[in-house]
């Protein structure tokens, strides 16, 4: 990361602050991995477990869910006091641990805890997250720093979605998992050991808070900034189809276009391709490519945008996300309703990162109306509203409207079911717009 024209002198040299954000994208790249690779492996397991889409919306949202956005409260209140590296170390152990456990399920209820169990673990892993990166950043480089952060999402989930289809093709669906939680518990004391606890509020004004406070302290402090509640509920909107698409997507892609898939990537090297390769991999491919390219490009634009023109009014970390959403529906309706494959690829690529624009500039600004000694549980109240509106009910609900669309477009119905969801978008754009209104009084100065 570049050195900041901050006079405060930086605590930790450029090269040492660029190796800590690799490692914290590193382990949010497996906090992804783990979390989305399931939305690949969905049809293997629909099948062996004769599932419905309402069951595998369960898999996919309120399992993992619930628990995971509840619990980083209190988690959260405990990185505003303790050393936060030795959380997500613990929380890293654990996630993937029960990831592993996911490969040895039996059952659809085996398989339900132990996604409970992914979600009990990550909740200690994005929170603390957040507020390191804010002590090792200076202010006016935290938007890009945050969306450097979250290149973790789309490469994360491209790895998951493309090596769970590998993996599900030479081997099993089961194997996707065990081998992918194994190689995040050998990532945990390497994390721990490189990663060293910052002073907190370095990098903000003398008079900035840093003692703990209480949990009802922080509501108290953020729950009266209506930014906060604008930012919340319009980060969950857009959630709701992002995550959605995550756990829908591949289906789509095999239901609607399994007999042209394996076409489309005719041009394939023989070693990309295992025997007898299933429409699963190259869904895969298809997904995972535009995830990996179209998402990091969409998260450095709303990053590098909201930091250059936020310095003159803090309005821009929330409006450049506004934007894109505002643009986002007309390129889903085209990819979504083409039954051309070249034309869905090109198509969802722009949609893709325009959705992932809001991150670096929303998650500065939560960082932003917030004291140092409430960032991070301020994210966890943040994620607490995204996760369970967007992770929760997002896939569920796309899955309900598919089973029942089912009766009248048979395998098309995830098509319709996913363009229902577009709407979160335009409520999303709404929202993010009050919110610009707030957001330069609510603003920590």
């Amino acid at each position: 990361m570049p050195q900041s024209p901050n006079p405060i002198k930086p605590a930790h040299s450029s090269s040492y602050r660029t190796l800590v954000l690799s490692m914290l994208v590193l382990v949010y790249a497996f906090n992804f991995l783990d979390r989305q690779i399931i939305g690949i492996l969905a049809e293997p397991i629909k099948a062996e477990f004769g599932l419905s889409d309402k069951q595998m919306g369960l898999l996919l949202g309120p399992s993992f869910a619930i628990l995971y956005a509840v619990l980083g409260v209190p988690i959260a209140w405990l990185a505003d006091r303790k050393s936060r590296v030795w959380i997500m170390t613990i929380a890293l152990a654990l996630w993937s641990g029960m990831t592993a456990l996911c490969g040895v399920a039996g059952n659809f209820g085996q398989l339900f805890m132990a996604r409970i169990g992914v979600g009990i673990g990550e909740a200690g892993g994005v929170a603390p997250a957040y507020s390191l990166i804010s002590d090792f950043t200076p202010v006016d480089q935290r938007g890009r720093a945050l969306a450097a952060y979250s290149f973790g999402i789309p490469i994360g989930s491209a790895i998951g979605i493309i090596f769970g289809g590998v993996i599900s093709t030479i081997l099993d669906w089961r194997w996707a998992f065990i081998i992918v939680g194994l190689l995040g518990i050998c990532i945990a004391p390497i994390f721990r050991l490189v990663v060293r606890e910052p002073k907190r509020g370095y990098y903000d004004p003398p008079s900035a808070k840093v003692e703990p406070v209480s949990i009802k302290e922080v509501g108290r402090t953020i729950f009266k900034k209506p930014s906060f509640w604008f930012m919340s509920f319009g980060a969950a909107s857009s959630s709701m189809m992002g995550y959605g698409l995550f756990g829908w997507m591949a289906s789509f892609l095999v239901r609607s276009f399994g007999d042209e898939l394996p076409q489309f990537f005719s041009w394939l090297p023989s070693w990309m391709l295992p025997e007898n390769p299933t429409p699963v991999l190259y869904a895969a491919y298809f997904y995972g490519t535009i995830i990996l390219f179209s998402g990091i490009l969409g998260m450095w634009l709303g990053g590098s945008l909201s930091d250059k023109f936020g310095k003159k009014s803090k309005r821009a970390y929330v409006l450049v996300p506004t934007i894109a959403f505002a643009i986002i529906v007309p390129f889903y309706m085209l990819g979504m309703m083409s039954n051309n494959l070249l034309v869905v690829f090109f198509a969802l690529m722009i949609p893709t990162g325009l959705g992932l624009v809001w991150l670096g500039p929303v998650l500065a600004a939560i960082q932003g109306i917030a004291p140092p000694n409430m960032r991070a549980s301020a994210a966890a109240l943040f994620l607490l509203i995204n996760n369970l509106i967007g992770i929760a009910l997002g896939p569920f609900l796309i899955g309900v409207i598919s089973d029942a669309l089912s009766a009248k477009y048979g395998d098309e119905s995830l098509r319709y079911s996913i363009l229902t969801g577009t709407i979160f978008y335009v409520i999303a754009a709404t929202l993010l717009y009050m919110a610009s209104r707030h957001i330069s009084d609510d603003w920590e100065q």
